[in-house]
């Protein structure tokens, strides 16, 4: 009698297992598509993603290099510092963008080209993505926004 439960709880523990193994990987297998990795330009310059590839890309946008009018499409220039990639966007940007703020896109490179489906600006003036701020650190660019300092 010992020897059938014995025998039994090993037989539940595998299917167990097996039963988590198949959740696990019907999980991954359903969220490859919606996982963007983030890219800064200098990375990209560095090692450029398959054309079929769907990432994130965040810096500043570079002075001077904000072109409307092209049609439906704007270009820009994104840039962390050390490199920067061109970008082309087809639909309405956020009210908050503007030449040397902080940006994060979506999309694919292109021929070299960051090819957009989504572009987010910074919601107020001291917002910038964590990533973006690393990256940004690390090139010796970004500036920490000065704190107000209370003498009570």
């Amino acid at each position: 009698m010992k020897g059938l439960k014995k025998k039994r709880r090993i037989q539940v523990i595998a299917v167990a297992a097996v039963a988590l193994i198949a959740s696990t990987a019907l999980i991954g297998y359903a969220m490859r598509d919606g996982i963007n990795f983030f890219r800064s330009p200098s990375q990209i310059a560095d090692t450029p993603p398959a054309p079929s590839e769907v990432f994130r890309i965040g810096g500043l946008v570079e002075e001077g290099s904000l072109a409307r009018g092209q049609g439906e499409t704007i270009t820009f220039r994104v840039t962390d510092g050390a490199a920067s990639v061109p970008v082309a966007y087809a639909g309405a940007l956020p009210d908050l963008f503007a030449e040397g703020q902080g940006m994060v896109g979506t999309g694919r490179l292109v021929d070299g080209q960051f090819m957009a489906s989504e572009i987010l600006a910074k919601h107020d003036e001291s917002y910038m993505p964590k990533e973006v701020i690393d990256i940004l650190k690390e090139q010796g660019v970004y500036v920490t926004p000065d704190a107000e300092v209370s003498m009570n």
